[in-house]
């Protein structure tokens, strides 16, 4: 039987595309990946090819010869006559059309009949009367522009007299990285003894980089291990029979200043990762660029996501984004600044790493991946609204939960990517992320996990006291963290140990027998402890191990501690519960979807109606707070939600959007309500960019979930509760995508066996 493909709408972009080696080519191509992992499922992304010359073998599907006025209009019919084609974005350079000002694009323009958006990477400050006119017209055909900084937008809006809201300015794009210090980079490259000074990019005389050169002349007098890394071609433009004038100009300056020890020239057009890797193993960006008009520069906004401290010439792009905390800004071509800039970073270690942490956190937010959001919201705003468009799931990833974990135990937090070992380890990290992983591996049956889990499960037993309860913290060196272990309430991190441990006996059917073992003792050994729970959210925690354990062990010991635990929950429900508040406390604050989970998991053991009304009276009222007509609303730690007050804004964690959607689960298996799966698709795509800051909420590279979703950034650092709930939610959605599946083959499988009989 063949599975029905879905037609998806399509974009078409005008532009050079590789093997065409130029910066547009590149930035398309980046643009087109971007758009494809976040919204690939829906959306399909062709090419119509710029190039100069008629092309023999055409690769893509459509090709403008841009010398042949009359080539325009054949292009643009071609592209009318597929109804699959939503839009049309033309990448714009003066360069790239022909005529005066590239008019010949006109030609395509007056025949297209799709709706059209620009991407302009030149924007000219001062036009005179024709070139103004000319730009008019041209966004006459779209009323749509998209530009990368907001001093290009200020120039349209000036310059131009173009309409601000006909304007999306989004940030040049950059790939996300896994942070590294230098040091760690330049393992790779046997080079750990240098300190290493970088530029990249096609090479020509606007990179100046004579500059560089004459400045690193000054530099070494200080440094003398300095290695000044050049890295890529000639641009092929200007190279004329085989002759590279420019590169053997630079090789000519390298002799007379006699730095042949400190100059080093790879001489190729890089992979990405490799050119990452290049860049995060670089201790000082030199970006010399002497155009004053430039307006945007990718090698300048790649350095700067690869968490490279910068010294830069002052072009508008830099002098834009490029702050005191994360570079150094210079006059073009002034050798005397560079090299100052330079040994004043070189010489400072703690400034340059703290410089190259502030360039990669303020870059994270021009990812590829949420720079596809934008466009896709200004797409939004100009296709037929019909057009279906969702995001995409990312990959599972475990490698940062993986990178979080020592031989005792998963970290607690991290500094950006890098686990902080000083942080310690506890009870409450190590069972949420027994639970994920176990659910990983009831996905995959990755043999792999299993090393992982019975980590995290004899972290939990090496916690538990005599007494059957659990300490929460352990420091670096495996010892008991008396001073947090002495705090009054340590109700929730025990329970969620119970949580924990039943989920692994829930498994009895697919783990060895001996962890599953291990995890029944201490389970059994807690249940005394269990009984005398008092705070909600524990009592919901627990309740949740209870629950799962006595799905494949039915105990009736354990079936009396959860109607007894659930009882005062429904005491705090009567006590606080009124019309317009249907809950079990005057306020809202974290995990508050394990409240009426909790009510669940005891209707679904016992059977008593009182446990089924509460718990579905007040997830109701949950989703009201949390789903409402402007959006999905995460509830912010920032004050938190209390009764007859307004909720607080920001603040938002991925603890309470992977609770939510771990309740709604549970209520859907229950009462297969279609609602209850809407929403967990909804609050899911939080974390895929459907957020105030429509931005990513993980790393697509390790699957590291980030810690917060503030007013104006996301905190990128990636602890291990963050990345826990991310990777719990992402296991839940996966899981619910493969049952989605296996009931559409079962109808299409019925189908099929009404039709042949």
């Amino acid at each position: 039987m063949k599975t029905l493909q879905k037609i998806k709408s399509k974009i078409v972009f005008l532009s050079t595309y590789p093997p065409t080696q130029c910066g547009i080519a590149t930035y398309t191509e980046d643009t087109i990946k971007g758009i494809m992992n976040v919204y690939g499922k829906s959306i399909s992304c062709e090419i119509c090819e710029l190039v100069k010359s008629p092309k023999e073998n055409p690769t893509q599907a459509f090709t403008l010869n841009t010398k042949d006025k009359d080539d325009y209009a054949r292009v643009a019919e071609e592209i009318n006559k597929d109804n699959l084609i939503k839009l049309v974005h033309i990448q714009h350079e003066f360069g790239l059309f022909g005529g005066n000002y590239g008019d010949h694009l006109l030609g395509f323009l007056n025949v297209i009949k799709k709706p059209v958006t620009f991407t302009f990477h030149s924007v000219i400050q001062n036009p005179d009367k024709e070139l103004k006119t000319f730009v008019k017209l041209l966004l006459s055909y779209s009323n749509s522009v998209f530009v990368m900084t907001n001093q290009s937008q200020e120039i349209l809006i000036r310059d131009y007299d173009i309409q601000k809201e006909i304007i999306t300015c989004t940030a040049h794009g950059t790939h996300v990285v896994i942070y590294e210090t230098p040091a760690q980079a330049k393992q790779k490259f046997n080079i750990e003894d240098r300190k290493v000074l970088a530029t990249f990019g096609l090479l020509g005389e606007g990179k100046n980089i004579e500059t560089g050169l004459q400045a690193l002349s000054k530099i070494v007098e200080k440094e003398p291990n300095v290695l000044y890394l050049i890295i890529g071609r000639t641009h092929p433009n200007l190279i004329f029979n085989g002759v590279d004038e420019y590169r053997d100009k630079l090789e000519t300056l390298v002799k007379e200043l006699n730095l042949h020890n400190n100059v080093h020239f790879i001489n190729e057009f890089l992979e990405t990762n490799e050119l990452l890797d290049y860049l995060k193993a670089t201790d000082i960006y030199l970006f010399t660029s002497k155009d004053p008009n430039q307006a945007v520069s990718g090698t300048f906004a790649y350095a700067m996501s690869c968490a490279c401290p910068l010294v830069a010439s002052k072009i508008p792009h830099t002098v834009e984004v490029l702050s005191s905390d994360c570079g150094i800004l210079v006059d073009i071509g002034n050798v005397d600044q560079f090299a100052e800039a330079a040994i004043k970073l070189l010489s400072d270690d703690d400034l340059r790493e703290e410089m190259g942490k502030n360039a990669f956190r303020k870059m994270r937010a021009s990812s590829w991946e949420n720079v596809a959001i934008i466009h896709m919201n200004t797409y939004t705003g100009l296709i037929e609204n019909d057009t279906v468009i969702d995001f995409d799931y990312p990959e599972i990833q475990l490698s940062h939960v993986k990178k979080m974990t020592t031989e005792l135990g998963m970290i607690q937090f991290s500094n950006i990517s890098i686990p902080d070992f000083s942080s310690g380890y506890t009870l409450d990290d190590n069972a949420r992320a027994l639970v994920a992983v176990g659910m990983h591996y009831k996905l995959t049956g990755d043999k792999d996990d299993l090393p992982y889990i019975l980590i995290y499960l004899d972290f939990i037993i090496r916690c538990q006291k005599e007494t059957g309860n659990f300490i929460n913290y352990i420091d670096e060196n495996n010892r008991e963290h008396i001073e947090q272990n002495a705090e009054v309430n340590l109700e929730d991190s025990n329970a969620r140990g119970i949580w924990a441990l039943g989920s692994v006996v829930a498994l009895k059917d697919i783990l060895p027998e001996a962890i599953v073992y291990k995890a029944s003792e201490s389970f059994l050994k807690s249940l005394p402890w269990a009984e005398t729970i008092q705070s909600p959210r524990s009592i919901g925690f627990a309740t949740k191990g209870l629950y799962l354990y006595n799905s494949v062990t039915p105990n009736l010991y354990v079936t009396a501690i959860i109607n007894k635990l659930n009882a005062k929950l429904v005491s705090n429900y009567e006590i606080h519960a009124t019309k317009d508040w249907k809950w079990f406390e005057n306020y809202l604050t974290y995990g508050n979807g394990i409240l009426p989970e909790s009510m669940l998991y005891a209707y679904l053991v016992t059977n008593k109606p009182i446990f089924k009304k509460i718990a579905l009276e007040s997830l109701d009222f949950l989703l009201s707070k949390m789903f409402t007509k402007n959006g999905f609303r995460v509830i912010s730690n920032n004050g938190w939600y209390h009764k007859n007050s307004q909720p607080q804004e920001y603040g938002e964690q991925p603890i309470d959007v992977s609770y939510i959607i771990q309740t709604l689960n549970s209520f859907y298996t229950a009462f297969k309500n279609p609602l209850y799966k809407e929403y967990m698709k909804t609050a899911f795509n939080w974390f895929l960019g459907k957020n105030h800051l429509n931005q990513i909420m993980y790393n697509p590279v390790s699957g590291g979930g980030y810690d917060g979703l503030e007013k104006n950034n996301v905190n990128l650092n990636q602890g291990a509760e963050s990345t826990v709930c991310y990777l719990t939610a992402r296991l839940i959605m996966e899981n619910f995508k493969e049952t989605e599946c296996k009931v559409i083959d079962l109808i299409k499988t019925k189908a099929d066996l009404i039709i042949t009989s």
